[in-house]
């Protein structure tokens, strides 16, 4: 007899699942799409040289990297993700860099392009921002948008601690996110924040500290975990190679993650576990496995250790 995992049920409130249930079943993709946006710590507004941690080629695929228009790479992920993995909704996903880094006029002629694709099978809408990128117009120009689409608004919150965020060149303070995420109160917008745990001057209490930070947000639809990994072309990656640190290894992230999910609010659903870039672009840590195979992991150790997500919960 098979264990509740074998038959697909996960001790966390996890997205696949989250999916299956809201689209009676049908396999939702997400299509990522490179609007060509640039960010403010990258352009001179803010700093130069982005966070230390990020190459954006280490999360933008390959195939929308080389394609010139929103129209071709919308079109041709949507083929792809019917052949290759039998997907029958899709999810339009403006990941790359800063995707509200524009004048509202600008962002709704990107928007409506990429939209405007397949209305038939795209059923959801998502743009990934900074704080400091979002204000009231861009809400309600998203808001527009969710009479007929799901759409998600994701921020990265990274850290909690603005002495993490200023050694990282964030270029703006955790102040700046809470007011951002007091933005989207009450609103028709999911929000889904981003953490990434294991900067090597940060405890293990300090880390902690995120999640109770992203609790007391009742706004907070959606969460994404990453550990710190080092990818080429970043800041922190010349760093790490002059001067290896300490990196979470795969039993210990796991470790960590057992920790801290029944902490977590149970209503929040996990739309990532880890992150990770491509294999030609990752420096450290290197696990071995490829990402299903760390999926797996993470998921039986949660299984076998008895962790449940909200079983520790409380305001």
């Amino acid at each position: 007899m098979g264990t509740a995992l074998d038959l697909g049920f996960k001790n966390y409130n996890n997205y696949g699942t989250h999916l299956r249930e809201k689209y009676n079943g049908q396999r939702v993709f997400k299509v990522i799409v490179d609007g060509g946006f640039t960010c403010p710590n990258r352009d001179g507004s803010k700093g130069f040289g982005g966070c230390t941690y990020c190459n954006v080629d280490s999360f933008t695929p390959e195939l929308s990297r080389k394609l010139p228009t929103i129209r071709e790479q919308v079109e041709q992920s949507i083929e792809r993700a019917r052949n290759s993995y039998r997907a029958e909704k899709f999810i339009i996903y403006f990941q790359p860099n800063t995707n509200t880094y524009a004048p509202v006029h600008y962002l709704k002629m990107m928007y409506d392009e990429a939209l405007s694709v397949n209305t038939t099978d795209v059923v959801g809408f998502a743009v990934g921002t900074r704080p400091d990128c979002i204000d009231a117009e861009k809400i309600k120009l998203l808001e527009s948008y969710a009479d007929r689409y799901d759409v998600d608004l994701e921020m990265g919150m990274e850290s909690i601690y603005d002495e993490t965020l200023t050694q990282i060149n964030r270029g703006c303070s955790h102040q700046e996110f809470v007011d951002a995420v007091n933005l989207v109160q009450n609103s028709k917008l999911n929000l889904c924040v981003h953490t990434i745990f294991g900067f090597p001057w940060e405890t293990r209490e300090m880390m902690e500290g995120y999640i109770h930070e992203v609790n007391r947000f009742p706004q907070i639809k959606f969460i994404k975990f990453h550990h710190l990994h080092i990818v080429e072309g970043s800041i922190m990656g010349v760093k790490y190679k002059r001067n290896p640190f300490k990196l979470f290894s795969l039993e210990e992230y796991t470790d960590l993650l057992c920790e801290f999910l029944p902490l977590l609010r149970p209503d929040i659903v996990v739309q990532r576990l880890f992150g990770i870039s491509d294999w030609e672009l990752l420096i450290a840590p290197n696990w071995g496995l490829k990402k299903s195979a760390i999926q797996t992991y993470m998921d039986k150790e949660i299984e076998r250790r008895g962790v449940v997500q909200g079983s520790k919960f409380s305001l």
